[in-house]
């Protein structure tokens, strides 16, 4: 089996999810407890979205976040960057349009979408920073974006119970649910690997978005990070021209104190 390790080269990645496509669901049902379920209810709650307007689902999948999304009435865009994901969603939702693409170089033109999201794969992508200004990029100013994406826990009781969740009850559950168990270690080491809840706060605001906040769900295990694109047309381009600058790398991750969660 292809297994991607935290370099996250793209192709690797791409073909990893390609070969757990057809099981991806059920196993992360199972793993998340049945949370999975709540935390799609809470991101589709959080995007407030209205019927006709147009909706962009990064890192899709097989469709079930853009499956939930649709019954708001919105018109859904899903998109993966695995052919293998991308062909089981068609399957299971006709009625949903999937494209296969990159997060990091968005096939839409600018101000195309009124909210865009992305659950569970930001930390797949291989310059979350990069994809961050292309979801900048594609949403209309005043759009939303909604990121719902496992974090760490701030209570120290409930960050040693999720560490031994990692350690000894996931391995269990992917060894009897999964045949592709490569794919849900390096799934593990992803989410250990990955910036608290401020840091991500921090790169929205630095690809440009405001009303940045966040709130945590099942205790910091996920968390989900809004965020609006500037409506104003003198910020809209101040933030252009900030973003035509090269970033300091001593800025990258400076975590920011989480005043901002709601």
């Amino acid at each position: 089996m292809t297994t991607a390790d935290l370099g996250k080269n793209p192709s690797e990645v791409s073909a990893m999810f390609d070969q757990v496509s057809v099981g991806y669901d059920r196993t992360n049902a199972l793993l998340s407890g049945g949370n999975s379920v709540l935390w799609r209810l809470a991101t589709v709650k959080a995007l407030q979205l209205k019927p006709g307007e147009r909706v962009l689902d990064v890192a899709a999948g097989t469709g079930t976040s853009a499956k939930a999304l649709a019954k708001t009435g919105a018109e859904v865009v899903a998109l993966d960057f695995s052919p293998g994901m991308v062909a089981e969603g068609r399957k299971r939702n006709p009625d949903i349009e999937f494209v296969e693409g990159d997060a990091e170089a968005l096939p839409f033109p600018p101000a195309s979408f009124d909210a865009v999201t992305i659950s569970f794969g930001l930390r797949n992508v291989n310059n979350p920073h990069v994809a961050l200004g292309e979801m900048y990029r594609v949403l209309k100013p005043g759009g939303r974006i909604l990121i719902c994406e496992f974090s760490h826990p701030p209570a120290p009781l409930m960050k040693a119970g999720y560490k031994g969740y990692m350690k000894y009850v996931m391995p269990a559950v992917t060894a009897l649910s999964s045949t592709h168990q490569d794919a849900y270690r390096y799934l593990m080491d992803s989410i250990s690997d990955w910036p608290e809840q401020s840091v991500l706060s921090q790169w929205m605001r630095g690809a440009g978005f405001t009303r940045v906040a966040y709130r945590n769900l099942s205790g910091g295990i996920v968390a989900l990070h809004r965020a609006t694109s500037p409506e104003d047309s003198k910020v809209r381009e101040s933030i252009g021209k900030r973003r035509q600058r090269p970033a300091s790398p001593s800025t990258s991750s400076t975590p920011l104190p989480a005043t901002d969660q709601t």
